[in-house]
């Protein structure tokens, strides 16, 4: 495997627009094993990962922030279970944007945002994002055009400040098929134990398809920068899903390269007593 072939070719380029009906759900870019092969591969990728946050932890002056965004069934919830658990859970915090609540609606959309986002030496993920208000909102048509259309520089905007103040941002869209999207809602509904995951509103938002990836798109080609780049993740196959993302948050991770600090004073006499 080419070192980081998986990021050079899931990367949205600056000013390119992606086709997402011509970007196949099911494949493997970068990878030609098999689910076990890629097992094994992640096993390695978690052990750097893992390695990577305890120098950030130790280093304390730079941040990382990991944006999820899928639609309904898109595996949010597994690639957080089988890639960002390796973080220890005190420097790391997931943080879940659904409606806003009254006092976040006394602010500006971004209010919400800005107050999850980590601090030194910390990790934050987003499981949905500001992203919404270019997406949700847009489909179901909760603010005029003339709102919305706005949002897409303003986000480019508070993500450079976090950029600018030592926050690497990576944003993986996972990808999955309409199809693949029908097969694991239906298995929501035959398993009894997943009816709690079930809301009426997931075969309002499949009847809305088309405008979806019409929106996702548009987020896609306008807010993918050389300091936050979107990653479109092929999320069919759960197990490259999880490769993928991990390879993607390796190869931020070498190149924040977070460093050991010196020690405050000299430990060579320091004894410690019997």
């Amino acid at each position: 495997m080419i070192e980081l072939a998986i990021p050079d070719l899931l990367r949205v380029t600056p000013g390119s627009r992606p086709d997402l009906d011509a970007t196949d759900a099911g494949s493997t870019p970068g990878f030609e094993g098999d689910k076990d092969a890629a097992q094994v591969r992640l096993k390695e990728l978690r052990q750097e990962l893992a390695e990577f946050q305890e120098r950030l932890w130790a280093e304390g002056g730079q941040s990382l922030l990991i944006v999820l965004q899928a639609l309904d069934a898109g595996g949010k919830d597994g690639l957080i279970r089988n890639v960002i658990t390796v973080f220890n859970p005190q420097g790391t915090r997931v943080a879940a944007f659904g409606v806003p609540t009254e006092e976040e609606l006394r602010h500006d959309y971004l209010w919400r945002i800005h107050a999850a986002t980590p601090g030194k030496g910390r990790i934050g993920v987003f499981d949905r994002s500001h992203y919404e208000d270019v997406l949700v909102v847009r489909v179901h048509e909760l603010v005029p055009a003339s709102v919305w259309k706005e949002r897409y520089d303003q986000i480019n905007d508070f993500e450079a400040t976090l950029a600018a103040n030592d926050t690497r941002i990576v944003k993986l869209y996972l990808h999955i098929s309409r199809d693949e999207q029908r097969d694991r809602l239906q298995k929501r509904l035959d398993n009894p134990e997943k009816h709690w995951k079930w809301s009426s509103g997931d075969l309002e938002t499949r009847e809305r398809w088309k405008d979806f990836q019409a929106a996702y798109t548009d987020a896609l080609a306008r807010c993918s920068t050389d300091h936050a780049p979107w990653f479109i993740v092929p999320a069919n196959r759960k197990w490259y899903r999880d490769l993928a993302a991990a390879e993607i948050l390796v190869a931020a991770a070498r190149r924040m390269d977070p460093q050991w600090p010196e020690p405050e004073e000299d430990l060579s006499s320091v004894v410690i007593p019997e």
